[in-house]
């Protein structure tokens, strides 16, 4: 997988994973890379600094052993690249971690009360849609990894649900 630090058309920074360079291409051709701050679909590369794990980078980002919170799952970490670029980047980064998580809440639940659970059902239901044999609209679910890659490679749009901390417990 590889991350990419990606700005909408109204300079928002954020990130996103995609399976290599084509499927980035290809995802926002679709307009399905959508900014989480303003649903622009207008996506480009952001700056970006190359990932490299030394000692020295996991102390500055590691969390106090004494705090009860947890961390942000890696999914919703900001890249240095784009955090510098922000003006929460003067903030603490548990603060910045905060704020994403609330952000990533609201989303979440904004997906969910506009959505159908069709539960285990997703791969299927989704295919029958994209296929016209069920009514569009939007769901949500559960899948396998597997399926989800399948889904994608017939071109069928799926996203997984944003993580949160208290989905780890």
């Amino acid at each position: 997988m590889i991350r990419y630090t990606l700005v909408c058309d109204s300079a928002h920074n954020f990130e996103g994973w995609f399976r290599n360079s084509d499927d980035f291409e290809s995802q926002c051709d679709r307009q399905l890379v959508v900014c989480p701050i303003c649903g622009a679909v207008d996506i480009k590369k952001g700056l970006m600094a190359p990932a490299v794990s030394t000692s020295r980078t996991k102390e500055t980002v590691s969390i106090p052993a004494n705090t009860d919170e947890r961390p942000a799952p890696a999914s919703a970490l900001v890249s240095p690249a784009a955090a510098s670029m922000q003006p929460s980047a003067l903030l603490p980064v548990d603060v910045r971690q905060k704020e994403i998580v609330e952000a990533l809440r609201e989303v979440r639940a904004r997906i969910i009360e506009n959505s159908e659970n069709v539960g285990a059902d997703f791969a299927a239901e989704a295919r029958k849609m994209h296929y016209g044999e069920a009514e569009a609209r939007s769901i949500y679910g559960e899948t396998t990894s597997q399926d989800a890659e399948a889904l994608l490679d017939e071109g069928i749009a799926v996203l997984p649900l944003p993580e949160l901390p208290e989905d780890k417990n």
